[in-house]
């Protein structure tokens, strides 16, 4: 048999139940208290310990978390730009295994469509089935042996024997177990405990409930019904007549999830209340409560949480929630992870997709997200949000706490929406007939035929359409002018060397002030003559003190000869010196245009030149069918303007 065959063999038998008496349950509590414990203590358990972040190394995190830890908890690893929605949602957890006042709440998550509520309400559920529960057998509700004892009479025993702790038994029998219990005519000890390993597919202990139609949808979903299949054998308020179907029966000790909560009539919402203030609720019949010792998970829209918390008749659940905002995400770089993580679960993980082109789409879905600013770029708001530092490049951008005192505790609730730009990515990928690939100037065609078809309201459209035009195609054509420029200039290393080592020696022989005669054309250059061709070279990159630049130039030239036989260093190597020697060569477009353009050559030189300049292009990322576009773009841009 294949190994894989027999895993799943094993993990089979692991998730069968094991049976014990319940003696022996009492003395496996006594040594380990995971035997006992709650389903706040078990998620916390599953969950982990987080991995502390010092956030001082670096200057990203720094910037973004004010040089504090950070905590990253590796079972929510995948969860990009949500720290914060994470911890509070620990935090619950965590108050709620010690006993405190969330263990009578229900978690409740709040936030726009497609922001990530119920993929953190899945993982919740996966990490609920991490550890087993200990139930009396045959019960229908799951319910623990510690609610065989009144901890009145038995909770200080119990602790001085077997250190379950008092706190633990807020149990009570369930009309089943009180059932059994007259029919072994009080003997305790006849009841048998079960190992339970909770499990989403076979609704033990993890139950999931929606509302349904506000016509005929009554409690019996919570709390379960009559069984009327049972009813020639039992009378109506037999508990064995009673299908214990609902999902606060199927979730004790476990969690119960409710999708879009507040859309259901209130008076479905009622056994909640009960269940998670009193630990049991009631059934539909007319026998004693039914025990409930888990968690209540609910999550929906902000629309049907502001239409339920502005009915005053509901005051008594507003109480009874403990609100988790789950915002959209704000940060550039984490929505990108987030693409990134949906394209590897698909058949376009392996489809080329042009540098920029994610950027891109994260860029736009944030702008949408964000509120504007005050005396300041949106655009520039975006990138502070992300943790860049604008100092030297924006003026007027402002702190990243200033930004978000003034855009208040709602930002992230609206604009668009993960699936959203999934859907477009989807669009983009597949635009191309002949290439299944995707590329900014085709993101851009797609976003606008979607921003003008959408049912957008008439200022939203021109805003999101000025994100496009106004910032990303802007600032897209810089982008795509120095990766072109970048592959050109790779192509001509040697031209760059040349204009490298001609200032520099310029430079030093003005220092010096030296006369410079050309080793291979005999010219000679006097100090005003140096200076004119050093100038050559400075103006076109705007160098405001030509004197320190040259200086400074030398010396770094120096020291680099020191540590290299005496040879100039690369005119790549040195940052200031290569962006004035980029800016000297493209001071004219007309220079890139013999070699980046897709006409026909005039020589097998320039034909060489253009298939080594579209052949760095192919090794950044992009296909040689993306180069074609992408310049014959930028040319038609670089035009225009």
């Amino acid at each position: 048999m294949s190994s894989i065959l027999e895993g799943f063999k094993s993990q089979y038998a692991r998730d069968q139940e094991a049976e014990f008496s319940l003696e022996e349950f009492l003395n496996l509590a006594r040594q380990d208290p995971m035997v006992y414990a709650s389903p706040a203590e078990r998620m916390l358990a599953a969950i982990g310990e987080p991995e502390l972040v010092d956030t001082r190394n670096d200057q990203r995190l720094s910037r973004l978390f004010s040089n504090r830890l950070m905590k990253r908890y590796p079972a929510f690893r995948e969860f990009y730009g949500m720290e914060e929605v994470i911890e509070q949602i620990v935090a619950f957890f965590k108050h709620a295994s010690q006993g405190l006042e969330e263990r009578k709440q229900i978690l409740y998550l709040l936030g726009p469509v497609g922001g990530g509520k119920s993929s953190i309400a899945e993982r919740l559920k996966a990490l609920m089935e991490r550890y087993p529960i200990y139930a009396l057998k045959g019960s229908p509700v799951n319910e623990s042996p510690l609610g065989l004892f009144n901890p009145e009479v038995f909770g200080e025993q119990l602790q001085t024997e077997y250190g379950i702790p008092t706190r633990c038994l807020n149990g009570i029998m369930s009309p089943w177990a009180i059932k059994r219990l007259r029919e072994f005519d009080g003997d305790v000890s006849k009841f048998r405990v079960v190992k339970l390993i909770p499990s989403v597919l076979r609704q033990v202990a993890i139950a999931k409930t929606e509302p349904g139609d506000e016509n005929n949808q009554d409690i019996s979903s919570l709390v379960g019904k009559v069984d009327i299949r049972m009813l020639d054998r039992y009378s109506q308020d037999d508990p064995d007549a009673y299908s214990y179907s609902g999902g606060l029966c199927l979730s004790n000790q476990g969690l119960l999830e409710f999708v879009e909560m507040f859309k259901a009539p209130i008076k479905m919402l009622h056994p909640l209340l009960t269940a998670t203030q009193e630990g049991n609720f009631k059934g539909t019949e007319g026998f004693s409560a039914i025990p409930f010792n888990g968690m209540i998970l609910a999550h929906s829209n902000e629309a049907e949480w502001q239409t339920f918390r502005n009915n005053r008749h509901n005051e008594a659940f507003l109480d009874r929630i403990y609100i988790v905002k789950v915002p959209y995400c704000l940060q550039v770089t984490e929505e990108v992870h987030i693409y990134e993580k949906l394209l590897r679960n698909s058949s376009l993980s392996n489809a080329p997709c042009a540098p920029g082109t994610l950027d891109m789409m994260a860029q736009f879905s944030v702008l949408t997200r964000l509120k504007e600013p005050e005396n300041s770029s949106i655009y520039s708001k975006m990138r502070v949000y992300d943790g860049e530092t604008l100092k030297d490049v924006d003026p007027k951008a402002k702190a990243l706490q200033e930004y978000k005192e003034y855009a208040g505790i709602d930002e992230g609730m609206t604009g668009v929406s993960t699936r959203f730009a999934y859907k477009i990515l989807s669009s983009v990928f597949n635009y191309d007939q002949t290439e299944v690939a995707a590329n900014p100037v085709h993101l851009m065609y797609v976003l606008e035929q979607r921003i003008v078809r959408d049912d957008l309201q008439e200022e939203v459209r021109r805003r999101y359409l000025e994100f496009i035009k106004g910032y990303l195609a802007v600032r897209y054509a810089e982008f795509i002018g120095k990766e072109i420029q970048t592959a050109y200039l790779e192509s001509y290393s040697e031209y760059g060397q040349n204009i490298f080592d001609r200032y520099v020696t310029f430079a030093d022989c003005w220092i010096q002030d030296e006369e410079f005669r050309d080793p291979e054309t005999g010219e000679s250059f006097d100090r005003g003559a140096l200076n004119d061709e050093l100038e050559k070279i400075e103006k076109p990159a705007g160098i405001a003190n030509p004197k320190d630049f040259r200086n400074e130039i030398v010396n770094f030239v120096l020291r680099a000869r020191a540590n290299n036989a005496g040879r100039n260093p690369t005119w790549t190597s040195y940052e200031k010196l290569r962006e004035v020697i980029e800016k000297k060569m493209f001071s004219n477009t007309e220079d890139l245009l013999p070699v980046i353009s897709f006409n026909a050559k005039a020589s097998a030189d320039d034909k060489n030149k253009h298939q080594s300049f579209v052949d760095r292009m192919v090794s950044k990322g992009y296909t040689e069918k993306q180069v074609r576009l992408l310049c014959e773009w930028y040319l038609r841009v670089r035009k225009s303007s």
